[in-house]
């Protein structure tokens, strides 16, 4: 019957261990999986915004399609529309209701290109950069861009990021410190198993052998769960909202789904290395305490 009795509480240190351990990964997840879909989200904006490249009465359409064609090589363009003469009449036309040739006699507008630049670019600095060198083209007669929504964007990001890490931060020491108990309460039980272990001459690397063992099949337990419950989240938010897909991507799922079953398997093994230790480290009256 003791050792009967043992078992059972073996099994169940390790499932409230496991259940413990699988709840700290999922909020752990939550936030990973948060930081990366701002990231993607801000990334996302950042494409969006337009450089309007305005022509000067001197350019034709055949300019700004072969002046679109040269930025389509540039590293810091991610697309390029041209829009013609015709299509910014067309366009206007829609706009105001009437046509402007009608009292003009002859079409007022020249070709324009709307760019969307590379996330990395889309920053004040580079911004000045990048219109001075498409100014430097004697067809182009001004570069516009909303320079304030640009600045403002930025700073609000930049505090989001500041944000997200430091909850980040936060939560991996409480996953740690909570983790660390768990292990240790479990550890704790078996102390007088150790030091009997350390008695009869077993090296340290001995009995910590089963130990880790367990922590590893502990950890690999929660990691699994834990991954299982934020994949069913995500997929329920794609099945609720398709679009979110660009948002929370396959990419960034799978990046989480690994940074928690890599993060379940290490603190717990590491978490059980250090408790075991400092019990294998301690003298028998200690023990007691």
């Amino acid at each position: 019957m003791p050792r009967r009795r043992k078992k059972i509480s073996l099994r169940w240190q390790a499932l409230t261990s496991t259940i413990s351990t699988t709840f700290v990964l999922i909020l752990m997840g939550l936030v990973i999986i948060c930081a990366l879909t701002t990231h993607q989200l801000s990334k996302s904006v950042r494409q969006s915004l337009t450089i309007t490249v305005m022509f000067n009465d001197d350019a034709t359409d055949q300019d700004a399609q072969a002046y679109k064609k040269s930025l389509e090589q540039r590293q810091w363009v991610k697309d390029v529309i041209c829009i013609s003469k015709e299509q910014a009449l067309k366009e206007q036309t829609e706009a105001m209701g009437s046509d402007p040739t009608e009292f003009l006699g002859e079409n007022p507008f020249t070709p324009s290109l709307e760019l969307h630049l590379m996330a990395d670019y889309a920053c004040t600095d580079s911004l000045l950069w990048i219109s001075k060198r498409l100014k430097s083209n004697k067809l182009v007669s001004d570069v516009i861009y909303q320079k304030d929504l640009i600045e403002r964007l930025n700073a609000n990001l930049i505090k989001i990021t500041y944000v997200l890490l430091g909850m980040a931060v936060l939560l991996l020491l409480v996953t740690l410190v909570l983790i660390n108990n768990t292990v240790r309460l479990s550890v704790y039980s078996r102390r007088f198993i150790i030091h009997t272990m350390k008695l009869v001459g077993a090296s340290w690397g001995f009995i910590r052998r089963p130990f880790m063992m367990r922590a590893l099949w502990i950890g690999l337990t929660a990691g699994i769960l834990a991954d299982a419950v934020l994949i069913g989240v995500i997929h329920s938010l794609w099945s609720y909202d398709p679009s979110m897909i660009k948002y929370v991507t396959m990419e960034n799922t799978g990046i989480t789904v690994l940074a928690v079953l890599v993060s379940g398997l290490l603190l717990t093994l590491l978490c059980t290395f250090i408790s075991v230790s400092h019990y294998l480290s301690m003298r028998e009256g200690e023990l007691y305490e």
